[in-house]
């Protein structure tokens, strides 16, 4: 008696807040990709605190698709906790990360997979922007790589993206993690497994706006920064010991002006040098700060989102 292999499972898991207009071409094309492929696939939505309907579309959808789900939060708690909530309730052989605005084309899915096939546990995708792209967002997406590669212990190619497969026993590992800044790209490439990147071109974002202001690309910059690395602080105490010797060079100035009795001069400069300390004191305090922040969150022990409803029952 012959047995047939069971059929592997897919679980894509997208979060989404505010993308009601992009919900229904990103689930005809998840579902044009996935129907021929020989896997059992679910997608798992995970509804962040949205106001324009997503919710109520998703639930409609899910009542008549029986591999739709949601997971509805209590309030915004964020991109990256939002995807741990899909991952902590993903139960299939390889789970795929996408975001919900079109720009990660579910057309790459079939190649995830079939890397994932080929032996590798982790198939992540690195952004090639597109023509039509902003300048300005260009730019500091650059700069956000350059300073992360820099400041941190681990090294992000340009344009890594959060759209990602990962194999089941990599989700699992995931799941023991209990930080609260949860950086999910350093996180997964600090992680080891073997891994490899594909290249994707973004396409533009078909309908609402982008939820990542300025303040959130600074606040996500420094979330990474300050979760895999404490150069920062080194940096702080090198900038203190230089700025203290310097200071030593000055001492034969002030002897010289004493002993030939000239009044030494330059009370706007004198000004000027207190108020850059002064500033230069401060920037250190805040980097120490953070650091101590961070520290006062995770003794908290919170958990990392609240679910208000779910159709996933385990």
């Amino acid at each position: 008696m012959q047995l047939t292999k069971p059929i592997k499972t897919i679980s894509i898991v997208v979060p989404v807040c505010n993308e009601r207009g992009n919900l229904p071409i990103l689930m005809a094309e998840i579902k044009a990709v996935m129907d021929p492929l020989p896997y059992q696939y679910s997608i798992i939505f995970v509804e962040d605190s949205s106001t324009d309907g997503t919710l109520e579309f998703i639930k409609s959808e899910a009542s008549s698709n029986n591999y739709i789900f949601y997971v509805s939060l209590t309030k915004s708690f964020g991109h990256q906790n939002a995807l741990k909530a899909g991952l902590d309730r993903a139960n299939a052989d390889a789970v795929i990360m996408m975001d919900g605005d079109l720009q990660h084309p579910p057309a790459l899915i079939p190649t995830l997979i079939q890397q994932w096939e080929e032996g590798f546990d982790i198939v992540y995708t690195i952004r090639k922007d597109h023509q039509d792209i902003q300048y300005l967002k260009k730019k500091t997406s650059n700069l956000f790589y350059n300073v992360i590669n820099n400041l941190s212990d681990i090294e992000l190619e340009q344009g890594t993206a959060d759209f990602r497969l990962m194999d089941k026993k990599v989700v699992q590992v995931f799941r023991t993690f209990s930080e609260m800044d949860i950086f999910m790209r350093g996180l997964v490439k600090w992680m080891g497994f073997k891994q490899i990147g594909i290249e994707y071109i973004s396409a533009l974002r078909s309908a609402g706006n982008s939820k990542y202001t300025v303040k959130k690309m600074v606040r996500f910059a420094l979330q990474g920064i300050t979760s895999f690395s404490t150069k920062p602080l080194y940096i702080a105490a090198y900038l203190g010991l230089f700025f203290s010797l310097c200071s030593l060079l000055y001492i034969p100035y002030i002897l010289y002006g004493f002993i030939s009795g000239h009044v030494i001069s330059g009370w706007a400069s004198l000004i000027a040098t207190i108020a850059f300390f002064g500033g230069l004191q401060l920037m250190i305090l805040g980097i120490i700060g953070v650091y101590l922040g961070k520290l006062f969150m995770q003794s908290k022990q919170r958990p990392h989102y609240i679910v208000k409803e779910t159709n996933i029952f385990e």
